[in-house]
């Protein structure tokens, strides 16, 4: 319930942008940030509070975070001002990365390793799941109040859920260590300017210097944590850990997950509602059948996963959600539901497939005592890749949208020209404005949008392809072995030079 808390708290105001724009007068920037303030915050802290659970306990770390998110969702019921609510969002956020990596260290913590996978699986499930949840919450409580209710929700469960974390055991590492402040925050600030770049993109380019700057500066001060880290007696995270493939292969493969899911997101709710005209209840009914994959697997990990194995279960599953990304190119500007669904039944498979597996690979890679750490490793992978994929994919979207309509409205004003090729919805807005007067506006730059979105999703499902061939080479297998060319190759560049820091681990 926690980690459904936080994950739909994400995506729960996209569907209530525009009411809160007339409300507030927010500009687009102030609403951009009203949703990407609380990512941002919760992204930069979630390692620190990770090591803080593992440090002073895990559920104390829970219940302050739940304490703050409420508090932080209470603030915009009275103050509703597009200053207040961003800086109420980005406290929410604190909150959230206290809550997020506590919500999975104290399942794998509490559960013997023969429960472990199951307990993690519905747990990644529920995970996955919660975009929906958020949305189709947000949808129905939009359409009988005002958007309001929507943190009236939030501060209900956050105080619900601070009511039932008083009756779990807590857990924290019997040889706590300091907290390595500094590595603190240098991960910190390191993950607030990438993402903060990545953020910007879409909005900027690419090649705006406020972006580029900031995306090589995340990771310049990414290389000189790692090497802090190195020399530190108490490290934040010991970072020799990525020398396992189990680790490796995971945190690529829920980075590339998230970065398909947020990308996918993006792409198909602005067809189901700017193309196919479906209102966001009907939009949010259309999405809940990619739940059912998602949950069915979550709990079929504890069964598939050991006859599989981390390479399969992870390759595959990349491989057949890349197959669904592609799959979706069949809907056109005319699509009947049917033509979006069972894609979708596709890609949702896959999610469901290497999900877990991943998850698991990663707390798996980290002694129980620091599963705070590994939660957190676990969720940073998810932020980033969710906040690339909407980048990338917003990105291609936008350049394919404006290639593809620009010589259809060539002969338009400038007053009418220039915003048509900002958005769809703009154009769509100027359309219905100008009646007959726009011609075929509408028509074009749907087919445009269409065109677009078809070249955004072949990019999704090359990267997600790519991925899952690193993966199927790198992963260890069933036995816990990666395949011979790779042990092979690392067998002739550690011979006599270098030993694990893992003795024993596969």
């Amino acid at each position: 319930m926690g980690v459904l808390l936080v994950i739909s708290s994400m995506v729960a105001l996209n569907a209530a942008l525009g009411a809160i724009a007339v409300d507030t007068l927010a500009t687009q920037s102030q609403l951009t940030w009203i949703v990407d303030g609380y990512t941002l915050v919760m992204a930069c802290l979630l390692l620190p509070a990770g090591a803080l659970g593992d440090r002073y306990g895990r559920r104390t770390v829970l219940l302050v975070g739940l304490v703050i998110f409420a508090a932080a969702s209470l603030a915009p019921i009275y103050f509703d001002t597009p200053t207040a609510l961003i800086v109420a969002r980005c406290a929410a956020g604190v909150g959230a990365a206290a809550i997020l990596p506590a919500t999975l260290s104290l399942l794998t913590a509490a559960y013997p390793e023969e429960e472990r996978n199951k307990a993690i699986g519905i747990w990644a499930g529920v995970c996955a799941s919660s975009a929906l949840v958020g949305f189709t919450g947000t949808a129905i409580l939009t359409q009988f109040g005002p958007w309001q209710t929507i943190f009236w929700a939030f501060v209900g469960s956050a105080t619900l859920l601070f009511v039932l974390a008083l009756t779990i055991p807590s857990s924290k590492d019997p040889e706590a260590t300091p907290i390595d402040w500094w590595g603190a925050l240098l991960i910190g600030s390191a993950v607030a300017v990438f993402v903060f770049g990545v953020i910007e993109a879409p909005l900027r380019g690419w090649s705006d210097p406020i972006v580029y700057s900031c995306l090589t500066g995340g990771v310049l001060l990414a290389v000189v944590f790692g090497v802090v880290q190195l020399r530190r007696r108490h490290p934040l995270l010991d970072i020799r850990v990525f020398k396992r493939p189990d680790m490796l292969a995971g945190s690529l493969g829920m980075t590339t997950l998230f970065f398909a899911i947020f990308g996918f997101f993006f792409l198909l709710m602005q067809q189901l509602q700017l193309v196919l005209g479906y209102s966001p209840v009907k939009t949010a009914l259309a999405l809940c059948p990619l739940a059912f994959p998602l949950l069915a697997l979550a709990a079929l990990t504890q069964w598939y996963l050991p006859r599989l194995g981390l390479r399969i279960s992870v390759a595959a599953g990349l491989a057949i959600l890349a197959a669904g990304l592609l799959c979706m190119r069949v809907a056109g500007v005319d699509a009947a539901y049917i033509d979006i669904a069972w894609p979708m039944l596709v890609l949702a498979t896959g999610m469901g497939l290497c999900n877990a597996p991943a998850t698991t690979a990663i707390t798996g890679a980290v002694p129980l005592s620091k599963q705070g750490v590994a939660s957190a490793i676990n969720d940073t992978t998810r932020e980033v890749g969710g906040a690339l994929g909407i980048a990338l994919a917003g990105s291609v979207l936008a350049a394919g949208y404006q290639h593809a309509l620009a010589p259809d409205i060539a002969m338009l004003p400038p007053t009418v020209k220039e915003p048509a090729l900002g958005s769809l919805a703009q154009a769509l807005t100027i359309s219905e404005q100008m009646g007959p007067a726009a011609g075929d506006l509408a028509a074009v730059a749907r087919t445009a949008f269409i065109d677009a979105m078809h070249s955004s999703l072949t990019m999704l499902g090359i990267v997600v392809l790519i991925s899952a061939t690193v993966i199927a080479i790198w992963a260890p297998g069933r036995d816990g072995q990666q395949i011979r060319l790779v042990r092979r190759f690392t067998a002739q560049r550690t011979d006599g030079s270098m030993s694990s820091p893992h003795p024993g681990s596969p």
